[in-house]
């Protein structure tokens, strides 16, 4: 049985888009100066970071080791730096989703900078308006992994050392200790700035790791497929028998609604098609469809579940049956019949009739008629992280193993995932794949493999990866995470969550009292309270927010 996670956040663009077009000159004039070099911002903004830490500075309290029921403190420093710098160079640290999530860290960095700023909302649902999520903080944890001046990772405002091991050892072991974490758990505490373990309990240990697995999964498709490529849904009219074939490309987001807002419209194509037909003097087509890219079994080896529509190359919505864009929901049983139906129906729209859509496979003689292209992958694993998205995460393992040459099944898939992340000098010692998502129980992870998978994401050699750290949900505010850390580290932890029965976890960064970017992975097994468990690994993330542990 799998425990759902919490349902994700929804787009603020209707909220955020009169102030961010306020700000947009001046955002724009910033990026311009400090995008050669965002060492240079780091430098720039100090005054302004110093204005605001001596501002707040008699609201906050500074900490140098968390007190009992204090843990949710952390420094005016830390949180001024990130957002300060945050106006400045923000608008470089991209990339901006459709969804209206990067949007909002923007203009909410931005509207930190003066009196009064953007009108959000208070959050509360009224008969008019329901309740939407507050907008998202700046993500310093972001910003500060980028780069400094040498090309090394640098932690933002921070003249500090790294926490040391023995005070970072006296900070989480209570917390870790904690007895609704189970009987085994793992954890991994890392500078991201060199690399370096900070604190390690069974670091070496392979745990299930439930949905933190996607961490893995969106640095292997990045790696493999580069952060701006596409995928591509296509129609084909196949010369002699005039048989219209529309072609599967994988990709997940494809959408069949109205409104795409950004995403693949099969409307779209329906509407492109019709046109190219009709200039052939075609009214009326046999209509297939082609899910060949992908191969074997289309069900997860757990069977129907409402995590996750059966895997195919052609979907539309996820094979949703309702109008939602994330979570657990029924789903169709075959999302290729399904798609190639609402095309169908789309086609009608423009008067081209077709017969009732079966499968099929274009030959290298089709003519292409017209094609939608998805966002840049860059965008899509950002989708997948913030709402943990099972069906992107499985088209991102089967992605990856068509571009390295594997069989695009759940084992290819897997396959393809170890060996990309063994291409990247990664520790896979102990780790074992069995899917994109983290849904199969049988996936194992280290919490050393989970940090360095982050610090690979924040290194300044490898730029394509940085959506790994941009895609993480914002603590208090976005995806998995936005109804949790309400009370404490709201805005500074960034974090994939993961959730079965048994089984807790949580990996991301996080920026210390002393502006340095830590990143870190807890992983809890036969844990009986998720609620409890949950809650215990919040708290040990926000200890690490308010902890200066020297």
């Amino acid at each position: 049985m799998v425990v759902p996670e919490l349902r994700p956040w929804r787009a603020a663009r209707p909220h955020v888009v009169r102030a961010a077009n306020a700000v947009r000159p001046r955002l724009a004039k910033a990026a311009d100066v400090v995008r050669p070099r965002l060492g240079r911002a780091t430098a720039a903004v100090r005054p302004r970071v110093a204005r605001l830490a001596k501002a707040v500075k008699p609201q906050v309290a500074r900490v140098t080791r968390p007190r009992p029921g204090k843990t949710w403190q952390y420094t005016a420093g830390a949180a001024g730096a990130g957002l300060a710098l945050a106006f400045v160079v923000v608008n470089a640290a991209g990339p901006w989703d459709a969804t209206g999530q990067r949007t909002a860290e923007r203009d909410w960095a931005a509207a930190r900078e003066r009196t009064g700023g953007a009108d959000h909302g208070d959050g509360a649902a009224t008969a008019s308006r329901p309740r939407t999520p507050k907008p998202a903080p700046s993500a310093a944890t972001v910003l500060a992994g980028l780069g400094g001046e040498d090309g090394t990772t640098k932690a933002a405002g921070s003249a500090a050392g790294a926490p040391t091991s023995q005070a970072l050892t006296n900070v989480l072991r209570p917390l870790l200790g904690d007895s609704a974490l189970g009987a085994g758990h793992a954890a991994a505490v890392v500078d991201v700035a060199t690399g370096k373990r900070l604190y390690g309990s069974g670091a070496d240990d392979a745990l299930t790791p439930a949905s933190t697995t996607k961490i893995a999964t969106a640095v292997a498709a990045l790696s493999a497929l580069g952060a701006d490529h596409r995928f591509t849904t296509r129609a084909a009219l196949e010369p002699d028998t005039q048989e219209l074939v529309l072609v599967g490309g994988g990709d997940p987001t494809l959408t069949a609604r109205a409104k795409s807002d950004g995403w693949a419209s099969l409307r779209t194509l329906a509407a492109d098609t019709a046109s190219a037909l009709k200039k052939r003097g075609v009214h009326k087509v046999t209509l297939s469809y082609d899910t060949t890219l992908y191969a074997g079994p289309e069900v997860h080896p757990i069977g129907v579940n409402p995590n996750l529509a059966p895997v195919s190359a052609l979907t539309a919505d996820e094979g949703r049956t309702d109008d939602s864009v994330s979570g657990p929901v029924t789903r169709v049983s075959d999302p290729a019949a399904d798609a190639a139906r609402k095309f169908a129906g789309f086609l009608a729209s423009h008067g081209v009739t077709t017969t009732s859509p079966g499968p099929s496979k274009a030959t290298g003689r089709a003519t292409t008629l017209a094609t939608v292209s998805s966002p840049p992958l860059s965008t899509v694993v950002e989708r997948m992280l913030t709402n943990s998205d099972n069906d992107i995460a499985e088209a991102l393992a089967r992605q990856t193993a068509v571009a390295t040459g594997e069989r695009a099944s759940f084992e290819g898939g897997a396959t393809a995932i170890a060996a990309q992340l063994k291409k990247l000098g990664l520790p896979l010692q102990g780790a074992r794949f069995n899917d994109g998502s983290g849904l199969n129980r049988n996936d194992r992870l280290t919490a050393d493999l989970l940090t360095a998978l982050l610090v690979k994401a924040g290194a300044a050699d490898h730029p394509e990866l940085r959506p790994v750290l941009t895609g993480l949900p914002v603590a208090g505010f976005t995806g998995t995470l936005s109804s949790r850390y309400t009370d404490g580290a709201a805005g500074v932890v960034r974090a994939k969550t993961g959730t079965l029965t048994g089984v807790n976890t949580l990996a991301g960064t996080v920026v210390d009292q002393d502006g340095r970017l830590l990143a870190f992975a807890f992983l809890a097994s036969g844990t009986t309270d998720p609620a409890a468990a949950q809650s215990a690994l919040d708290r040990t993330a926000t200890a690490l927010a308010g902890c200066g542990c020297h």
